[in-house]
């Protein structure tokens, strides 16, 4: 199966997950409600859920399957505060763009009001759906107390790289420096933070949840910071290079805007090059994971008989239930940094 048709399978669960927790149209607040839905809905990559979901089976052992139910409640979750992100970059105060994912955007559609409302939902909606879930599924399975402590600090990765010091500090220095020239130091701060910041997030909390230990942590959490600078710069190039059509997005807006991109900043040809480096980071980043992944393994007394061979040479082999996530993992990142839209 190749990655494109891998990327379309995964793509569809996650919609299914999304539709378990969309909140019911009814009552006073009806459009409230309809507008976080129609946001969260638009047609997307569905790139962060996937990553949680990719980097739980990276990383899990049998005994983790219990925590199915909290693990879709964080992939849902993910999608929620990016589909905030896009309310509010959207909004007139911001980039002012009507379309989004090939629709009206959700002010558009709806008011500048309400987009700013679905947004605040959502943000909001995110901590809900997980804490409601774990709290249903322990009285459920009281065995899933004992994992408290990883849903509080997959939490606490959510809120830290969502806010001021990820998602939206990034945007904060956005618009603050539009208009105006960048440095290099200040783009990538500004990659880093709006981009980045919910790649890694997405790869940490599905790592959290499945138990993995802090070496195994810090490399996830590179591979998801380069996959994300790779991930923005190429997003640039295509907004110089592709079409409203393409990308179901309005093109050119941020040269409009008078903002400095990885494009206007270093040319195509340089920028190109940042991607094909940041990804080639993110895969070393990976590689490294994985030989921590086997560390912590043998540490906690995992049999040599649970070990598969990537039958490749120099290559440390990986048990057979993370073998699949790393692979995807590595073809994911080449794939994101050859996309068209």
């Amino acid at each position: 199966m190749s990655i494109k048709e891998a990327l379309g399978k995964k793509k569809e669960a996650v919609e299914v997950i999304l539709q378990s927790f969309l909140p019911e149209e009814k009552g006073f607040d009806r459009t409230g409600r309809e507008a976080m839905n129609y946001s969260l809905m638009a047609p997307g990559k569905r790139i962060r859920p996937i990553l949680v979901g990719e980097a739980f089976s990276l990383c899990k052992g049998e005994e983790e399957e219990v925590l199915l139910p909290v693990l879709h409640s964080f992939m849902a979750a993910i999608e929620m505060i990016h589909s905030f992100s896009l309310c509010h970059d959207d909004l007139p105060a911001m980039d002012n763009d009507r379309v989004r994912r090939g629709q009206d955007s959700t002010w558009a559609h709806f008011s500048e009001a309400q987009g700013i409302l679905a947004g605040d939902a959502l943000s909001l909606y995110a901590f809900q759906a997980v804490l409601e879930t774990f709290q249903k599924e322990k009285r459920k399975n009281p065995v899933l107390s004992r994992y408290e402590g990883r849903v509080l600090s997959a939490l606490l990765v959510l809120s830290r790289e969502s806010g001021i010091d990820g998602m939206v500090g990034g945007q904060v220095v956005d618009l603050e420096k539009e208009g105006q020239p960048l440095s290099e130091e200040e783009l990538f701060f500004i990659m880093e933070k709006k981009t980045a910041a919910l790649l890694r997030a997405s790869l940490l909390m599905g790592a959290i949840l499945g138990g993995a230990g802090e070496k195994v942590q810090e490399e996830i959490a590179l591979y998801g910071e380069k996959l994300g600078l790779a991930f923005q710069i190429r997003d640039d190039i295509l907004d110089e290079i592709s079409t409203t059509e393409e990308l179901g997005k309005p093109v050119h807006s941020d040269t409009e805007e008078g903002k400095t991109t990885a494009y206007s900043l270093f040319g195509r040809e340089k920028a190109e090059e940042k991607v094909e480096e940041y990804t080639e980071k993110a895969i070393s980043a990976l590689e490294s994971l994985k030989e921590k992944l086997v560390e912590e393994a043998k540490k906690a007394g995992v049999d040599e008989d649970k070990f598969v061979s990537l039958k490749k040479p120099g290559q440390v082999a990986l048990w057979k239930e993370s073998e699949k996530a790393y692979i995807f993992l590595k073809e994911l990142a080449v794939y994101l940094a050859s996309r068209k839209k």
